[in-house]
């Protein structure tokens, strides 16, 4: 069976939960309900590996995060994931002034590369926020506006929806190993 390297990278803003997403996800699928407590992976550890293994093949997901120096601008990834934090509205506005402009002029292939959005610290969300609440679909509209191929969000703490996420990531990871590819035919879908 042959495998598949996967090369992933998650841009964002610091501290919007890109860590502790990996670092809950790299405990293991039995790990994603949020129960056990999070060891933090630290960024001099990169990449993040996990095997998968599927009916389709063999694979080996990489997973880069923006927390390491700038070494991350010379990568070829297969899939980007643009990540902000739930609870602050200024990390949504940085997906379009700021991230969505540095994965266009970084990598060549932006165009042809697959795209998501993900919205972290799904347990943080309130309507206390002297910003506003930031809907699901005010996010979900902002995917779209950017072309994303998909919005995901989710806990990592909590575990809410993060077996979902992961999964959404790794579907689309596979599908970049395909001759159709991992971008969505039709525009940005909820997940």
């Amino acid at each position: 069976m042959e495998e598949h390297t996967i090369k992933i990278l998650l841009l964002g803003d610091e501290r919007c939960g890109k860590t502790t997403f990996l670092s809950r996800i790299s405990q293991g699928r039995h790990n994603l309900n949020g129960q056990a407590p999070i060891q933090l992976l630290r960024d001099m550890n990169q990449p993040f590996v996990f095997d998968i293994r599927s009916r389709k093949g063999q694979y080996r997901f990489e997973f880069f995060d923006t927390g390491s120096p700038d070494s991350w601008r010379l990568l070829e990834p297969d899939v980007v994931i643009i990540c902000f934090d739930l609870s602050h509205r200024p990390s949504l506005l940085n997906i379009q002034q700021l991230w969505v402009k540095e994965f266009r002029s970084t990598f060549a292939a932006g165009d042809s590369l697959p795209l998501l959005v993900l919205g972290l610290k799904r347990d943080l969300r309130s309507e206390d926020d002297p910003n506003g609440i930031i809907y699901p679909q005010e996010a979900y509209g902002l995917a779209q506006q950017i072309r994303a191929d998909k919005y995901m969000e989710c806990s990592a703490v909590t575990g809410e929806l993060l077996a979902e996420a992961f999964d959404d990531i790794c579907q689309t990871a596979v599908e970049t190993t395909t001759a159709m590819g991992g971008q969505s035919e039709g525009g940005c879908t909820v997940m």
